[in-house]
């Protein structure tokens, strides 16, 4: 059975990469919350949380931190929100971090999480390239 993920990470599916190293992949949501919901996935084919090596959790977990801030950063957000499903809700079987840049009274309650779509490839592909230009320093 292929996963999209596996696909993404070995370069076989296109998608926005704002972060990659020999460990993960960082790329923007197809179907983001708002924009800038970048998925962080390792690059070997590992479902949950439970399953990341021990000797990878503190090097993944440093990734997540640097595109936490990168992503703030990059759409001028006054926060994020960042979220792990292990298994209930996970749509692609690989574990992956959200990492969803937040505004106040930007309309997300609890956990009803209405998508959107960027308006075209154009709007997807610049925000993809102001993340990757503000973890650049990171």
């Amino acid at each position: 059975m292929s996963c999209l993920f596996c696909e993404i990470a070995a370069g076989r599916e296109i998608s926005d990469v704002v972060y990659q190293d020999d460990l993960a992949v960082a790329f923007l949501d197809h179907r983001p919350l708002f924009a800038g919901h970048v998925l962080l996935v390792p690059r070997a084919h590992i479902v949950t949380l439970a399953e990341l090596p021990e000797s990878d959790v503190g090097p993944f977990f440093r990734i997540a931190q640097r595109l936490e801030v990168a992503v703030e950063r990059a759409m001028s957000a006054d926060g994020s929100f960042i979220a792990i499903n292990n298994i209930v809700s996970q749509s692609v079987p690989h574990l992956h971090i959200h990492i969803v840049p937040r505004r106040r009274k930007d309309g997300l309650r609890g956990f009803f999480w209405p998508r959107i779509r960027y308006r075209d490839d154009a709007e997807r592909h610049e925000t993809a390239e102001r993340i990757r230009s503000f973890l650049a320093p990171l």
